[in-house]
Parts: C-alpha cells; sequence; structure tokens
C-alpha cells in the first residue's frame, strides 16, 4: 500500500457486518478498504466506523488495536453506524463505558412505553421515518424510510440532525465537525440509505 491517500476505509472493529458496508460503498462507485491498520485510516479521504452488537465490546476492540486516538484525532470525514454512531458519543451505559467522546451526547437503552394497549418490543427492528431533519443536510428528507436495529439510543441534543420516534424521540442523525452518525443502517436502508452514503462520499457530510 503506497503512501497516496486511500479513498475510503472501513474500520474493522471485528463487531459488525463489514462486507455489508463495503459493498454498499462499492456499489456507489468507490473502492473501500476494510482495515484495523493506523496508517491506513490516517490516510483515509472518508473513514467509515461501523458497528454491531455491544458498546463494551466495540471500545475494547479499539482500545486492543490501539485505534481510539487514532480517531479522535481524524480531521478528515467519519461516518459511524448504528453502534459506530453511538461510540462516537462520551459514553454508553450498555456495559458502563466511556466512548470516543467526538460528539456529546450519551448513549441510554431505550424507554419503550406502552402503546394502543401493547408494549413495543426492544430491539427496535424494522423500518422507520425520519422527522425534524436539520435544513443544511440535503440528504435527509422528513419521512423517508430508513432501517433500525438497536436497543440503545442517544437522546436529542444540540447535535442531532435528525430524529425517530419508537417509543420514545431519538438521535436518528448527529454530527459535529467532521463527525456523523446515523443510527440507521443506509447499507440496508435503500434509494434512501445510498443517497445518505453518496452525500457522505461525495461531501463529507449526512
Amino acid at each position: 500500500m503506497n503512501e497516496r491517500a486511500l479513498p475510503v476505509v472501513i474500520i474493522n472493529t471485528e463487531c459488525a457486518n463489514l462486507a455489508s458496508v463495503a459493498n454498499a460503498v462499492k456499489r456507489l462507485g468507490y473502492p473501500a478498504l476494510v482495515s484495523d491498520d493506523a496508517g491506513h485510516i490516517e490516510r483515509a479521504e472518508r473513514v467509515i466506523l461501523p458497528g454491531v452488537g455491544s458498546a463494551a465490546a466495540a471500545m475494547r476492540s479499539l482500545q486492543q488495536k490501539q485505534l481510539v486516538h487514532v480517531i479522535q484525532q481524524l480531521q478528515q470525514p467519519l461516518l459511524g453506524i448504528c453502534l459506530g454512531m453511538q461510540l462516537l458519543t462520551d459514553y454508553s451505559s450498555e456495559g458502563d463505558v466511556r466512548c470516543l467522546g467526538v460528539i456529546p451526547g450519551q448513549t441510554e437503552r431505550l424507554q419503550v412505553a406502552q402503546q394502543q394497549e401493547q408494549t413495543l418490543p426492544l430491539p427496535h427492528m424494522g423500518w422507520n421515518t425520519l422527522q425534524q431533519c436539520h435544513p443544511a443536510q440535503t440528504a435527509l428528507r422528513d419521512n423517508d424510510y430508513y432501517y433500525f436495529v438497536h436497543s440503545y439510543a442517544v437522546a436529542v441534543n444540540d447535535y442531532t440532525l435528525a430524529s425517530c420516534h419508537y417509543g420514545q424521540t431519538f438521535a436518528a442523525v448527529i454530527g459535529h465537525n467532521n463527525f456523523y452518525g446515523t443510527q440507521f443502517h443506509p447499507e440496508r436502508s435503500g434509494a434512501a440509505g445510498a443517497r445518505l452514503l453518496q452525500q457522505f462520499l461525495e461531501n463529507g457530510q449526512c
């Protein structure tokens, strides 16, 4: 691997379906490298941090790979997906673990109140819409459907670019400086997800 910039690097946390994210990027015409090599990540033009599973296991993997500081110091656009988004916040109650702290916020278990005489199941799994999309984020549209699978979520705060409702309102897209996160899986969200990925790959925003 030479020293020039790598277009897209997907961080290998060993806690994600990396192939589906890589295939989604490649379908949009971008070469993608799955790697846990700090040099590859630092030279990437775009970085994606996917995640499936628990915050504690994912953070332990990043620490063992000595990637925590590498990610925190990145200047190029980074997109966290699902658990990857939660890892961008300060803290997760899933395992009582400190996270990367690059987007202010905390991740807590969803509180799913009883609705219409039924208790909503966890995880929140399936298609749901976004609301209150930030007007500057051209790829996000109110009422577009995206695919979610999660039991923990980030509370809506000043860094929320779009929200979603499932028993409670939570942050579906967050952003701060060069860091962005989506609670849903854009790689599994059809045309709307592809549009968001295209926006990130082309312009470095969601």
